[in-house]
This record gives C-alpha cells, structure tokens and sequence, in this order.
C-alpha cells in the first residue's frame, strides 16, 4: 500500500468514526473527498446571482462505493453519482444521474497530484456528448477541478472551480 493510500485510510477511519465500513481499497483516489461537504462558485467574483455549487461524498454500500451528491443553488440543478470499483475494466467506474434528464457514465484514473475522469453523455441531443475534467487537492486544502467537453465535434474549455470544505453547507434538491 502506498504512503498516500495509507493516509486516505487513515482519514477515512478517523472521519466516520470506530465499526465504520472498511472502504475498498482500489477506491482509494477518492477517499480523499468522503465524509466531507465541499462548496464552489462557478461564476466570477462579483456576478450579481453567484452559481454555487456542493458536494457531498459518502462512503456507502459497505464501503464497496462512493456516492457523491450534488446541487446548484439550492437545487436548481443536481444529481448523482456511484462510483465502485469494475472488475472487468480494472478501473473505478461511474454512473452520475442529473436532475437535468440525462445521466452520465464514465471512469476515473490517477493522475499526479489527483484523478482525471472521462465520461460520456446520454440522453441529452443539444449538450455536449463527452466531459474530461481533473480533480485535485491543493496544499492550501481546496479541491480544483477543471473540465473540457465535446460538443459537435469539437473539444472546448469547460467550467474552473475551486471548491472549499464548507461543513454547514447542505445539498438540496427541489421537489
């Protein structure tokens, strides 16, 4: 086991506290993000109606998936996503259902500093019909991710966030 996969263990135990789940190890990239609440703005500083964005991951099934939840403001916009281990593709797979009518599947792989993920749209004829973004856990603490997409052919720069732990923060969504 790695120094860093040590410590994502370590973590994981030490936040959801004695007889939590044993995570699965090859999950070990995303340990880093559970148990936590993580709050970004997408629009600039300033922007008379700010877009912000949260996260919440959790470890669940038995520590045999991480489910991240997610809405922006408030519940205008959200989804869903498990990721758990695939044998056969000997990578870390995602599903991610939006609250926007279409759902996503992809996968997750190391990268240095942090994860890379690709996923592929479905169910959506106008948005863009793949996403790559890269996630990492800065020195100072805060997740930067930042994202590109596919859409008609042709691959363009996405959102930039940089999202901190806010534990009073809440993800909602609408009924």
């Amino acid at each position: 086991m790695s120094k860093s996969t040590a410590w994502a263990f370590a973590f994981l135990i030490s936040a959801t506290g004695a007889g939590a789940a044993e995570p699965d190890p090859k999950l070990a990239l995303l340990l880093p993000l559970v148990g936590k609440t993580w709050r970004g703005t997408l629009s600039p500083a300033g922007a008379a109606k700010p877009v912000v964005d949260v996260h919440r991951f959790d470890l669940v099934l038995g520590g045999r998936a991480v489910r991240s939840s997610h809405s922006i403001n408030d519940g205008e916009y959200g989804g869903e996503t498990l990721f758990t281990w695939d044998a056969e593709k000997k990578a870390i797979v995602y599903t991610y259902v939006t609250t926007g009518g279409f759902y996503t599947t992809g996968t997750v792989e190391a990268e240095a500093g942090g994860f890379k993920s690709h996923e592929v749209v479905h169910g959506s004829a106008t948005g863009p019909s793949e996403v790559e973004a890269t996630s990492r856990i800065l020195p100072d603490g805060r997740l930067h991710v930042k994202s590109r997409y596919l859409k008609d052919g042709k691959w363009a720069d996405g959102h930039e966030i940089f999202y901190s732990v806010d534990a009073k923060a809440v993800v909602k969504f609408k009924d």
